[in-house]
């Protein structure tokens, strides 16, 4: 597992280091019962605070994705695929609401959008 940290990123360290690993899981590349660097460990790696990586396996954990047993470390947690699948749906539609939004508003046209859509998904 590669993390790769961002100092010129608008998004909280702890953040960057979530979202790698959730895709990691997510993708299949941490795959269930895998351990995961100690909090200590990922810390010197990216030379980063112990409370940053911390803050970051406490939201894994919280989110289901991740499960820590004491003096052993921490371990990709089982995952239901279909809810993981929703949830991304959910957080896509939120998100493509908001371009709507901001499309109608500088009055870009649904033919437009859809063509914007497409050259960067192919991209």
């Amino acid at each position: 597992m590669q993390i790769i940290i961002s100092n010129r990123s608008k998004e909280p360290i702890y953040e960057q280091i979530t979202n790698q690993i959730k895709s990691a899981i997510l993708s299949g590349e941490l795959p269930e019962g895998t351990a995961i660097p100690s909090m200590r460990k990922l810390a010197k790696d990216l030379q980063i605070s112990v409370i940053t990586t911390k803050r970051a396996y406490e939201e894994l954990e919280k989110a289901g994705f991740i499960y820590s047993i004491v003096g052993k470390g921490s371990f990709v947690a089982e995952q239901n695929l279909e809810v993981m699948r929703e949830k991304k749906l959910k957080v896509i539609e939120e998100q493509l609401s908001t371009v709507i939004a901001n499309s109608r508003e500088i009055g870009l046209s649904l033919e437009d959008l859809q063509e914007l859509l497409k050259i960067l998904y192919e991209e």
